[in-house]
């Protein structure tokens, strides 16, 4: 017999879930030029936004710090490119399919996790004083911060070609 799963997780991966779904809503129908178009004066992209989700918030929380992955791990010291940076040679296809597949391996990491055990590792060097002592506190983490980089998105997508969301008339 299968055990069913908490129903706190479950909670906390449908609130996951919706977030994700609303970055790729966010973005559909928009082209490559779009995609990288710099939005801000720091040169943010929306492809860009999803490539640091990808790797900065799905496989670095979850399968470095909840999984203790040491490939994952590595990656967060190896790489002295900026995630919000993604290579003019590099397909958004390429970079859409990435979140794609690390959200997969964060769900796959997040259902066979206990939420009260504490991260397989922690970045002390990274973040000092700062910790997230659960894999619940972690999985909350990248919801809020998923969420915050929905927002980032929508507003985007608005000044792009005028596309809301959710309007709400008399």
């Amino acid at each position: 017999m299968v055990s069913e799963m908490p129903k706190e997780y479950q909670a906390l991966s449908s609130s996951l879930t919706h977030q994700r779904s609303h970055i790729f809503e966010a973005l559909a129908g928009l082209g490559g030029e779009d995609l990288c178009r710099r939005m801000l004066p720091s040169h943010w992209t929306c492809l860009g936004l999803v490539n640091h989700l990808s790797l900065d918030v799905e496989r670095f929380w979850f399968q470095a710090v909840i999984a203790g992955d040491q490939s994952a791990i590595a990656d967060a010291f190896a790489s002295a490119s900026n995630a919000w940076n993604v290579d003019p040679d590099v397909s958004a296809d390429l970079v859409l399919d990435g979140y794609r597949h690390n959200i997969e391996l964060s769900d796959a990491i997040g259902a066979t996790s206990s939420l009260d055990v504490a991260p397989a590792w922690w970045p002390q060097s990274l973040f000092g004083s700062w910790r997230l002592d659960s894999v619940r506190e972690v999985i909350l983490h990248v919801i809020t911060e998923t969420a915050a980089h929905v927002g980032h998105l929508d507003a985007a997508r608005e000044l792009i070609d005028g596309k809301q969301r959710l309007v709400l008339t008399d």
